[in-house]
């Protein structure tokens, strides 16, 4: 290679391309430095350098001497498997493998905070609406307050495909920042008496048979309300039935490493080829982005303000701590470490560990139906 075959890529390089290039190792450095979801944010730190290189043979482009359609890898993996939501999904298998549902089962009515918690949401599609965005694009946005990578790029990828890569960097880089983004809203929203609030443990034993019933049981249901919602919650209980059903663990271990592992670095890797500066580069991102933080702080609220008020109800001595609110997210156990290392702050002896991953679990479950809810009523809005 001579100085005349880079000539054309420094003459076409924008300081546009730079700093996406900039994003690109931004991303890198926070996935190995600072551990921040290295599994996604690598591959797509990586992806975004890729495919904003000018001529970069990464991504479709168009031969000028032709005028054909030169096919690059990231665009091929994109068509095959976020146009046709296969990663996602597959992700969901691998997701549904590693839960334990069993936690929630023997606390049952903290399924409730993973409903309350996914107020962000939908604050959030109210907000982007406000500020110019169409209804599919804010229900884009709203979801990142789902706190769950993979719903975040389901619902996108039908409703606006164009905003898939902020959206996938705002959900996964806030997913990472739960540690941060939590514990001052916490705190503004509860007094120390109420973070003190001591939980008894539940010692009952759950039956296999309620395990294995549990994902088909949601499934239907979920099918019979939502239909639309069948793939997100029907590929997680599938999942989760692999893992339970104690004749599959070959294919329990596949799914929650090898699978895991593969769609990870694919889904990472091609969700970067929307990464180019022509369609990052814009006021339209960092309101993106800003709004994302929004839905994970009005999540904590929800979560949290609704567990004052089930106090408000309940007798003197079988209180909530309302922190338990804030893991009803689907930030899976992030939160739920979070609720813990901040009560045994507060007291040493205060052990909220299986009462958090118990709401943590239950916001699992919660932003899939939020997922699957907002894919059913959006279209129906807009007629």
């Amino acid at each position: 290679m001579n100085i005349n075959d880079l000539l054309p890529v420094l003459f076409n390089i924008t300081w546009q391309h730079l700093l996406m290039i900039g994003v690109g190792i931004l991303l890198i450095y926070l996935a190995i430095a600072k551990e921040y979801e290295p599994t996604l944010l690598l591959p797509m730190g990586f992806g975004a350098i890729l495919v904003n290189i000018p001529f970069t043979s990464a991504i479709t482009q168009i031969d000028p001497q032709t005028g054909k359609a030169i096919e690059g890898a990231l665009s091929v993996f994109y068509q095959a498997g976020i146009t046709t939501e296969v990663f996602p999904l597959l992700i969901f298998i691998a997701i549904g493998a590693m839960i334990d549902f069993a936690p929630l089962f023997k606390n049952p009515f903290l399924l409730l905070f993973g409903a309350a918690a996914q107020f962000g949401i939908f604050f959030t599609i109210i907000a982007a609406t406000l500020m110019g965005f169409d209804l599919k694009e804010a229900a884009s946005i709203g979801i990142i307050g789902a706190a769950d990578g993979p719903t975040s790029i389901f619902v996108t990828s039908r409703f606006a495909p164009h905003l898939l890569g902020p959206i996938s960097v705002a959900a996964y880089s806030y997913m990472a920042l739960v540690p941060i983004i939590q514990p001052p809203v916490i705190k503004l929203l509860t007094s120390r008496k109420e973070r003190l609030i001591r939980m008894e443990g539940h010692p009952k034993v759950v039956s296999r048979t309620a395990l294995i019933l549990f994902p088909i049981t949601v499934t239907v249901i979920a099918g019979i309300v939502a239909p639309s919602s069948i793939a997100l919650i029907g590929f997680l209980m599938f999942g989760n039935l692999i893992r339970e059903c104690g004749v599959l663990n070959k294919l329990s271990q596949s799914a929650q490493n090898e699978l895991a592992s593969l769609v990870t670095i694919l889904l990472g890797i091609s969700i970067a080829s929307t990464m180019t500066a022509e369609r990052f580069v814009r006021l339209d991102t960092l309101m993106i982005i800003g709004l994302g933080l929004v839905a994970f702080i009005f999540d904590t609220f929800g979560g949290v303000m609704f567990a004052k008020l089930i106090n408000l109800f309940l007798p003197q001595g079988r209180k909530i701590n309302p922190m338990l609110g804030a893991c009803g997210i689907s930030a899976f156990p992030m939160s739920a470490r979070v609720v813990h290392n901040m009560g045994q702050k507060e007291d040493q002896f205060n052990y909220l560990l299986m009462h958090a991953v118990s709401s943590n679990v239950g916001g699992q479950i919660g932003s899939v139906v939020a997922g699957g809810l907002i894919l059913a009523l959006i279209p129906l809005l807009l007629f």
